[in-house]
């Protein structure tokens, strides 16, 4: 049998993005909601960013020229020693980021609101195989002095050995640290020996309210490793650990493959980062956000009936309801309980949230609570 070379199939260098299937979108574009920030679509940057950066082969595993220039937008961001490790999701950015800072009998001080500990179904714990220190803090964030409510026991064979501290920025109630409170975390942990994480899966809306460069409040004050968060600003998926002091944040070329969190087409991740902090859409968008936040707070704090129990620094707005109230509203605009025992719900703002959604969502608030 003679084998004979046949030509091979040519396929242009760009492929254009066909059209959508018959009967699409199969959701209803209009419909709005409050519930998260991860309900927003794609920023059309973002997806142009990533239509560009389709066309033609490249390196895998992080090998490519985008994720090579996302190196040099993050040391330009977080300064010259800063690494960027692109991930897939926010509890892989957590898991690989707090175990880099740890030994095996190492453990974390944590706020009890803190995303690892109750949103992340046990993780940190089972797959970072780390212990969890909880402390109350009703404003979601830590102070040197409740840290040292579990910063204790060096040495002790018999207590997990607090290494670490994990903060929120911006944290799971919406409020904020400023640089000097970011700063005294860091000197006070440090000078026990701890390590710092954090958790920046709404790190813009910190930087956008803040009005600082965002290495002000991170490298600058000490922070060792970063969760640096997309998803929740406007990209279609990943994260990105960034080691800011990598001599603290040891072995992540390791843990992130360990982890499964190594994309092999990782040059879509870094495209969308490279989209969003290249001409700063990243603060735009979130600054949009946190406006949108202010403005549904202003619309809602006079009404009867409605409590407001937390600051409003970010993009969320925190409040306790009458009895019956947010079900009745949630028939037209979906939002979560945040504790349902006492009735407190969280109302979410993202990028694409306009002033009109925001009126709307007042009213039929407003219709519910005369009723």
């Amino acid at each position: 049998m003679t084998v004979t070379d046949s030509p091979a199939p040519t396929m242009p260098a760009s492929v254009p993005l066909p059209a959508a299937p018959s009967g699409w979108p199969l959701h209803d574009p209009d419909v709005r909601g409050f519930a998260s920030d991860n309900y927003s679509g794609v920023h059309p940057e973002v997806l142009a960013a990533l239509a560009a950066a389709n066309g033609g082969h490249q390196v895998a595993y992080g090998e490519d020229d985008y994720t090579a220039r996302l190196q040099e937008a993050v040391k330009g961001l977080f300064g010259e020693a800063a690494e960027a490790y692109p991930v897939f999701n926010g509890t892989g950015a957590n898991v690989v980021s707090l175990q880099s800072l740890l030994p095996r009998w190492g453990a974390v001080v944590c706020a009890t609101t803190a995303h690892i500990n109750v949103d992340e179904n046990g993780a940190p714990e089972r797959v970072g195989g780390i212990k969890l220190l909880a402390v109350p803090a009703s404003d979601g964030k830590l102070t040197p002095g409740l840290i040292d409510r579990e910063a204790w026991g060096w040495g002790d064979e018999h207590r997990a050995q607090p290494l670490a501290v994990s903060i929120t920025q911006t944290t799971e109630l919406g409020t904020r640290y400023s640089v000097e409170e970011v700063r005294a975390i860091t000197e006070h942990a440090h000078a026990r020996g701890m390590s710092v994480h954090m958790d920046g899966a709404r790190l813009a809306n910190a930087a956008a309210a803040l009005g600082v460069p965002v290495r002000e409040f991170t490298s600058g004050a000490g922070v060792d490793v970063l969760s640096f968060g997309g998803t929740k600003n406007g990209m279609l998926f990943g994260e990105c650990v960034v080691a800011l002091n990598p001599e603290a944040a040891r072995g992540l070329t390791y843990l992130r493959k360990m982890d499964m969190q190594l994309a092999s087409k990782m040059r879509f991740v870094s495209a969308q980062f490279l989209a969003l902090l290249e001409d700063d859409l990243w603060l735009r968008s979130a600054a949009h956000a946190n406006a949108m936040a202010a403005r549904l707070r202003s619309a809602v704090e006079g009404l009867d009936g409605v409590e407001l129990t937390q600051p409003t620094e970010s993009n969320g707005v925190f409040a306790i309801l009458p009895e019956g109230v947010a079900d009745r509203v949630r028939e037209k605009f979906r939002f979560y309980d945040w504790n349902a025992s006492r009735r407190e719900v969280r109302w979410m703002c993202s990028f694409d949230t306009t002033p009109e959604d925001v009126d709307r969502f007042a009213e039929a608030l407003r219709a519910e609570l005369g009723r």
